[in-house]
């Protein structure tokens, strides 16, 4: 429901323009905002009103209006002044507050429809009917984007955002739980990856710049129509989940980039404790020491190729090899074939997945 303060400014504004003092009351006779004496207008004589079939009335030097929203009544307006001018004043106070509440309504509704829709609690016909209702179009392709702030309880990124995307050129912004924002976003059929990364990048750039928020963005594939929205948002869901495991110094991370970091997070746990047990048996390679483990992940990078690795390690490639020898002779692969670098890759990103479920349980 708008705001007392919302209303407040518009008398005040309206006021300033007309020289006419004005006042909104509720049903009860109670003051929801006014610009004359609050004592001047008895309580009794706008409830008397409120009951009343008429839609207004002249008594003595007060004009009162009725404001309502769909025919139910809301407010009472007392537009007070000896000018033939007043009563008219007071239609266009009561027209410019019962515009006010309809936008505020519609954008209300638009935010419970939207969460709604992200968390599948619609049924198709009525996505369909309510966005018809809410003058959403349905068959534009969207990509939701979720932005990670850990600290948005002042609600300083929401509104940062609703100033750079706004609703007018079809995109929306909302949120389910108090750590994150939500961006549905409108895009191109054919929106290139590199456009899609353009506008997470963005993000991630505005919210450090202008509210020092460290934040993390994810985001999912583009779907066609609106009732797939709650798709890409399971899709960003699942590619934070998965970049705070496998891909913790990115601060973007996209679905469709996971790779088979994506298939890990979807294993059975007893299945990846199988797998760690026939790899490494007793030889976690969480145990390696930090230089161990800088030194194969800059050789992946490098994709196997020693030379490289060394040259960017400022060490002697003599060294490099006995070093991977000696994790040959630890687990029994032999880093420099690509299958076993391989299944040894895959067998860390198992290890950092099985460590963050530990984590989650305390």
């Amino acid at each position: 429901m708008i705001s007392s303060q919302i209303i407040q400014t518009s008398l005040d504004e309206l006021k300033a323009i007309t020289k006419v003092d004005l006042g909104v009351y509720d049903t009860s006779g109670g003051i929801v905002a006014t610009t004359m004496d609050r004592d001047s207008i008895a309580a009794d004589l706008i409830s008397g009103f409120a009951n009343s079939p008429a839609d207004s009335q002249v008594i003595g030097t007060q004009h009162l209006l009725k404001i309502l929203d769909e025919g139910d009544l809301l407010y009472i307006l007392v537009a007070k002044g000896t000018s033939d001018d007043v009563y008219m004043v007071g239609k266009v106070a009561v027209c410019q507050l019962q515009n006010l509440v309809i936008a505020y309504k519609e954008r209300f509704d638009r935010n419970n429809f939207f969460q709604n829709l992200l968390l599948d609690n619609l049924l198709l016909v009525d996505i369909y009917n309510r966005a018809k209702k809410l003058h959403i179009e349905v068959a534009l392709p969207r990509v939701v984007y979720l932005i990670e702030t850990k600290m948005e309880k002042d609600g300083i990124a929401t509104e940062l955002l609703k100033g750079m995307f706004s609703s007018q050129t079809g995109d929306y912004i909302t949120s389910v739980d108090e750590r994150s924002v939500i961006l549905i976003k409108t895009v191109e059929q054919d929106a290139s990856a590199e456009a899609l990364q353009a506008v997470a990048d963005t993000i991630v750039t505005l919210l450090n710049t202008e509210a020092l928020l460290n934040v993390k963005v994810s985001y999912g594939t583009v779907v066609a129509e609106l009732k797939d929205v709650s798709k890409s948002y399971k899709e960003a869901k699942m590619a934070l989940d998965v970049g705070k495991i496998f891909y913790v110094e990115k601060n973007v991370i996209a679905y469709s980039a996971l790779g088979i970091g994506r298939l890990i997070y979807q294993l059975p746990v007893n299945l990846c404790k199988l797998f760690i047990e026939e790899i490494f048996g007793d030889n976690l390679p969480s145990e390696l020491d930090e230089e161990t483990l800088n030194t194969l992940n800059k050789f992946f990078e490098n994709n196997l190729n020693v030379s490289e690795t060394s040259r960017q390690l400022f060490v002697h490639r003599n060294t490099l090899v006995y070093r991977i020898e000696k994790i040959q002779k630890t687990t029994g692969l032999d880093l420099r074939n690509f299958d076993e670098a391989l299944t040894f890759k895959i067998a860390l990103m198992v290890v950092n997945y099985m460590k963050y479920l530990d984590n989650q349980e305390y």
